[in-house]
């Protein structure tokens, strides 16, 4: 072989070394496209006041102004806010038809062990509301009546367990169990006597009450045994940068106040959000 030939097979060698050293490129992560490109895009369910609901042909609530800010600290230059039905939410992210949920996500274990949860943005303790006047003050005042909640939301597992606990101790159990598509829809069964209570957060059962106190008024808790109260976003869990970024700005707003002033805002009171303890063991 001649001496420009076995030039040639040498650098062909040393590239190829090079490359094998290197190894694969690093795929860019959801965060990084975000910085790079300034572009955003959001999934969100605008039918569950006061956390995000549409007014005036826009959505607005409590979610709604912690995204402002969340968008300001990412340095978003354009904002694509997708208004979707509860149901496709969470298969929607995984799917990757957007980049991170912004809309309120119980937490329980089955999605801690699916999605990557950021910083709590609220406390949700299940509660039960009832029409105005109706004699239902206790759980075990459940048996036989009604009971609504959303489909796959994080109060359907609570519904369940509730009705399952009343049947072990030797009741009726729910007449039914009523599930809406959205729970605006369970407000207007309940208050045209479809329904006899609707499971759902405290906090937006509170204000759902105070807004229209004629009609609706609390009854009682209905933790389940065990459960995670606290209400969320959350990203894939490839995406931890992400998340990890959004929960810094929701942190930074609790340690200055401004998470505390939305809260009276949009539901009249302050909640505690923890730095830890709010996930199952497991989590992403």
């Amino acid at each position: 072989m001649s001496l420009k030939c076995r030039g040639i097979f040498s650098l062909i060698a040393g590239a190829a070394c090079i490359v094998a050293l290197a190894g694969p490129a690093r795929a860019e992560t959801t965060l990084e496209k975000i910085k790079r490109t300034g572009d955003l895009t959001v999934g969100t369910e605008a039918a569950f006041p006061p956390f995000e609901f549409v007014q005036d042909g826009k959505i607005v609530g409590y979610g709604s102004d912690i995204l402002a800010v969340v968008v300001q600290d990412l340095g978003v230059k354009k904002l694509n806010q997708l208004d979707l039905p509860w149901q496709g939410i969470l298969p929607g992210v995984l799917a990757g038809k957007f980049d991170f949920v912004a809309t309120t996500v119980g937490i329980n274990e089955e999605r801690a062990k699916r999605y990557a949860y950021t910083l709590p943005i609220a406390d949700g303790m299940p509660y039960a509301m009832k029409r105005k006047g109706d004699p239902i003050a206790k759980v075990e005042d459940l048996n036989g009546k009604v009971v609504a909640t959303q489909l796959a939301s994080s109060t359907e597992p609570v519904a369940r367990a509730v009705d399952a606990k009343l049947k072990a101790a030797g009741g009726a159990g729910f007449k039914e169990l009523k599930l809406f598509t959205a729970f605006p829809e369970s407000y207007v069964a309940l208050a045209n006597g479809e329904v006899d209570a609707v499971i759902q957060s405290l906090p937006a059962l509170a204000v759902v009450s105070k807004e229209k106190p004629d009609v609706f008024e609390l009854a009682m808790p209905t933790p389940k045994d065990g459960g995670y109260t606290y209400l969320a976003w959350v990203t894939r869990p490839e995406d931890k940068d992400l998340r990890d970024a959004i929960s810094a700005t929701v942190r930074k707003m609790r340690d200055d106040g401004r998470l505390a002033a939305l809260q009276k805002k949009w539901f009249g009171f302050e909640m505690k959000i923890p730095d830890s303890g709010y996930l199952p063991p497991g989590a992403q």
